[in-house]
């Protein structure tokens, strides 16, 4: 009860806030092993964090084979454990993809113990200090490549591109499980067209899926979107995001309650920029496209998280003369965006970085050969997911002036009076889970206990409500 009562007091400040600069701390090397350690694609991710439990990833031929590695640090990022290998097979296992949701923590990945490249899973239910055995997702003759990974309460989203439906023919194909990883439904194909479809990037809010990939059906790589608004049981059509006769490629995706975010390589402007779009009403309708990069040298592989109004963006970029790693962000739902924000400086490669926020703080990873070889290596912001910090004295609530019907609820409830707001929702560690508007709160979570808080009102008050 103790824990409980804290949790209740940190989320609810009642007196005005003022929001904390974000600093950005040292550079941390995680991996020490005399080899090659690799992050996956910019589809994938490669960090993920729940609570103050942050996951990293990656690839590595410290023995002999590629092999998946992974490590945790339970504070938030300040003290890391020990590297664990995931993967004992003897044959190259790559590519992996992270994502965290309570104590359940996934991974998925591509492996070649088979004689062909298929998709492989594993799980962890008490974050991350064990796992579980390797569960093969394919089973097809052909190279299944390129997985990506989202979670939703007990709903685990992975997609991948397959060629299955032949050598010049590269679909997009997803499968989900709904009990948490224990067990999966078939493969479901996504795309229909004689071309080349791959690297996809999934995010997921609520019932919302969400699948952006590059496609080369036009002519010309381009960027395509589709989405499932039932969890993944039915989907919608493709939707060509860009439309430029030059080479738009690489997306990343990301959503926070109805806003959509994604990010690509483009080559419109005679070399590589990064460019962004979004969608406001669970991508139905898309704004134009938007160049964030300026610099006269390649910038790509760009990755994209984004927690309420906050969008945060990481890149690699040429402009220094070696490849760096870059961070911009918006305040504002990706409407208008901050200056770039150079976060290495070293003499060597930084390359593949990813990003994921939870509560306050940032959390970065990349691989870097400035010792010689590549490591994996590690940033943080405490303070870098503004929207999220606040400060000052806490006091009770003694008025809630907004009710939840019903509750306990099952599905999703709505919050009387207010069906046009927006409320956050908050787990019993203090995580934020989602943000809703007040007529459909809380769908596709799994069963408990969460905390409510209206948006647009200050974070001053605050509702229990309780899914069964």
């Amino acid at each position: 009860m103790m824990r409980k009562h804290f949790l209740l007091f940190v989320l609810l400040p009642l007196c005005s806030h003022a929001v904390v600069h974000a600093q950005w701390e040292p550079d941390v090397r995680l991996t020490f092993a005399d080899s090659v350690s690799g992050t996956p694609w910019n589809n994938a991710w490669s960090v993920a964090a729940s609570g103050d439990t942050v996951h990293v990833v990656w690839w590595d031929k410290r023995d002999g084979d590629f092999e998946i590695y992974t490590k945790r640090s339970t504070d938030g990022g300040a003290v890391w454990g020990p590297d664990i290998r995931l993967t004992q097979a003897p044959d190259t296992s790559w590519l992996p993809s992270v994502s965290a949701s309570g104590s359940f923590v996934h991974a998925v990945w591509m492996d070649k113990r088979d004689g062909n490249q298929e998709i492989y899973y594993k799980r962890s239910t008490d974050a991350g200090a064990l796992w579980g055995q390797d569960t093969r997702l394919t089973s097809e003759p052909a190279d299944s490549w390129f997985p990506s990974m989202a979670v939703w309460g007990q709903r685990v989203h992975v997609v991948w591109c397959d060629f299955r439906d032949g050598p010049s023919n590269l679909e997009i194909y997803t499968k989900r499980s709904t009990d948490g990883g224990a067990t999966w439904e078939p493969d479901v194909r996504l795309t229909y067209h004689p071309s080349y479809s791959w690297h996809p990037s999934v995010a997921v809010t609520g019932a919302d899926v969400q699948v952006a990939w590059q496609d080369d059906r036009d002519g010309n790589l381009e960027i395509y979107h589709k989405r499932s608004t039932d969890g993944g049981t039915t989907w919608g059509p493709d939707v060509r995001l860009t439309s430029d006769t030059a080479s738009s490629s690489d997306p990343s995706l990301a959503v926070s309650g109805p806003e959509v975010h994604v990010v690509w390589m483009d080559e419109r402007d005679g070399n590589r920029e990064v460019y962004y779009k979004r969608s406001t009403d669970r991508g139905t309708n898309w704004g134009p496209d938007v160049r964030l990069t300026q610099a006269p040298w390649l910038s790509e592989l760009p990755v994209v998280a984004a927690s309420g109004g906050q969008v945060h963006i990481v890149w690699v970029d040429l402009r220094d003369s070696n490849y760096e790693i870059y961070y911009k962000r918006s305040t504002d739902g990706g409407a208008a965006w901050s200056p770039d924000t150079r976060l290495t400086n070293s003499s060597g490669y930084s390359d593949g970085p990813f990003i994921a926020h939870s509560g306050s703080k940032l959390h970065v990873v990349w691989c870097d050969n400035r010792e010689g070889n590549y490591e994996i290596f590690y940033k943080r912001n405490p303070t870098g997911n503004i929207g999220v910090q606040e400060t000052g004295n806490a006091s009770p609530v003694t008025r809630l002036p907004f009710s939840v019907h019903p509750n306990p609820f099952k599905s999703f409830a709505t919050v009387v009076g207010q069906k046009t707001e927006r409320f956050v929702l908050y787990d019993i560690t203090g995580r934020k889970v989602g943000t809703y508007k007040g007529d459909r709160i809380g769908e596709g979570l799994s069963p408990g206990v969460y905390f409510l808080k209206p948006e647009g009102q200050g974070g001053k008050s605050l509702r229990v409500v309780k899914i069964r």
